[in-house]
């Protein structure tokens, strides 16, 4: 691979990374077979993905450690580096530590308490937000109860794994279905951590709120907006990214809770250009807007391009733009370069394409363009 190739993150689970862990194994458990750990991995790698690479290692790990997860964690705990020394580096600096973050999740259970032990400690290094989860769906009120201990603990990755790990949604990871049907529990936890000090906690914490508006829209609305209120900036910050979907989503009342009202405004001078557009091209967008009200208005502008799918029919995309408080009778002319270009999320389709502008959630005006692909 030459220096300018972008190497990939599976790519780091090699041959390299299997002697790096036999050496840091070896040097508190000296028996440990290191040819024969490095033999069983190496030949296994070539053509799988990360998590499949990862899985070699934790296998090769269980039948090269003493016999039983306690034993074998006893040697591993020994084993670790030192903990990450800011809130960040959980995969920039710890990414070495997922097989072993892995293996507690695949064997952990055998032994709670010594899971639950392995997991405080490799997510000081690494995370365990997908090692607990097993726990979680096999032992709930038990896990919950330590992660309400957890909350307060005086590391900031531990407090993390409170809110991470028990995120109904979390990416990569296997739903926590008794979570998606019922939010209450991981929103208690979110309760205690909800004015953390740590911003690295708190985003978090506005991730698990998202998740869980996705299945209980409502209730994460009347949390935030009880969180608002005389809530401090870093509280509010939560909140403005808890309801980051909503407020996409043009939810009223998530807009409410942020101050963004029925918008009262006078659309004018709406113009997209050029019309026709070749695919690779820049559609460009001006428009006006006049405040209506008696009052001064706080606007949250988007605009949304209707793309034409496979079959013909649009599906409607929202952009964000700007956020403005407009004087009564104030006016605002904005304008937009938006590329219509070949990216890996979207295949695009020849036809017509409108474009609206959605004001406070609200669409209000609107033009089309023909795409040509």
């Amino acid at each position: 691979m030459s220096d300018n190739e972008k190497k990939l993150f599976k790519d780091y689970f090699d041959e390299a990374l299997a002697q790096r862990m036999a050496a840091m194994i070896t040097a508190v458990h000296p028996q440990f077979p290191v040819e024969a750990f490095i033999n069983q991995i190496s030949p296994q790698l070539d053509g799988l993905e990360m998590k499949e690479r990862s899985t070699v290692f934790v296998q090769a790990l269980h039948d090269h450690l003493p016999t039983g997860f306690a034993n074998a964690w006893t040697v591993l705990a020994a084993a670790l580096g030192a903990e990450l020394s800011g809130e960040e580096g959980v995969f920039a600096d710890g990414w070495h530590y997922w097989p072993i973050a892995q293996f507690i999740e695949t064997f952990g259970l055998e032994d709670f308490d010594v899971g639950v032990e392995a997991m405080h400690e490799i997510t000081k290094r690494h995370t365990a937000e997908f090692a607990i989860r097993p726990f979680l769906i096999h032992h709930q009120e038990k896990m919950l109860a330590i992660l309400h201990t957890w909350a307060e603990d005086e590391n900031p990755h531990v407090r993390r794994l409170v809110s991470e790990g028990t995120r109904p949604r979390l990416p990569w990871a296997g739903r926590l279905y008794q979570f998606v049907e019922d939010p209450g529990p991981t929103l208690a936890l979110l309760e205690k951590l909800k004015d953390d000090p740590a911003e690295y906690v708190r985003r978090s914490v506005s991730n698990h709120l998202n998740d869980i508006a996705k299945d209980h829209p409502q209730l994460v609305i009347e949390t935030c907006r009880r969180w608002w209120q005389d809530g401090s900036p870093e509280r509010r910050w939560i909140v403005q990214r808890a309801l980051r979907t909503l407020v996409k989503d043009g939810n009223p009342d998530a807009l409410a809770v942020l101050g963004y009202g029925p918008p009262q405004v006078a659309l004018q001078n709406f113009i997209i250009e050029p019309d026709p557009l070749n695919l690779g091209n820049k559609l460009n967008l001006q428009f006006t807007l006049q405040n209506k009200a008696a009052d001064e208005q706080k606007l949250m502008i988007d605009f949304v391009i209707h793309f034409v799918k496979a079959n013909g029919q649009t599906s409607g995309k929202v952009f964000k733009l700007k956020t403005a408080v407009l004087a009564p009778n104030q006016s605002l002319t904005l304008e937009k370069s938006h590329p219509i270009k070949p990216i890996t999320t979207r295949k695009y389709y020849p036809g017509t394409h409108r474009v609206e502008i959605q004001i406070n959630g609200q669409r209000i005006g609107e033009r089309s363009f023909e795409l040509i692909v």
